[in-house]
């Protein structure tokens, strides 16, 4: 199991990873080996999610979540095959891990009466200094 926060911990069977070459400079050497790391992990049909950190997840991966629900993260930071998968996995986790804190609901409160006032005497100043650029009426 991999620990994600003291609640949850995933299954390693649910994550999916293949290997493609990586992209950008690196010389033959990017030619031959596969060392881009795509994982894919099925949010929406996985056990270990309850369905509020499910939906939250989707919202926070943006585009690199599917329609179906699958999260796709692709590394290619690293030259090598096992830091690239580390790499994927420490994004994962930490993607779920965002999504696990529940944020905290906006309480609505009224503005304070001074305020009121403070901003409406704001606004007859500037009101008075927007009238006196103009140009002076004619008779």
């Amino acid at each position: 199991m991999i620990p994600v926060t003291p609640t949850i911990s995933l299954d390693p069977r649910e994550i999916e990873e293949s290997f493609v070459r990586a992209a950008g400079p690196g010389g033959q050497n990017v030619n031959k080996v596969a060392t881009a790391v795509e994982l894919r992990f099925d949010a929406l049909r996985s056990p270990s999610l309850p369905a509020p950190v499910i939906t939250r997840l989707l919202r926070l991966a943006g585009r690199r979540a599917t329609k179906d629900g699958v999260v796709v993260l692709n590394a290619q930071r690293f030259r090598t095959q096992e830091a690239n998968r580390a790499d994927a996995l420490a994004r994962l986790v930490e993607l779920i891990r965002q999504a696990a804190v529940e944020p905290k609901r906006r309480r609505a409160t009224r503005p304070t009466a001074g305020s009121v006032k403070r901003r409406l005497e704001a606004k007859a100043k500037s009101g008075t200094v927007k009238r006196l650029r103009a140009r002076p009426e004619t008779e």
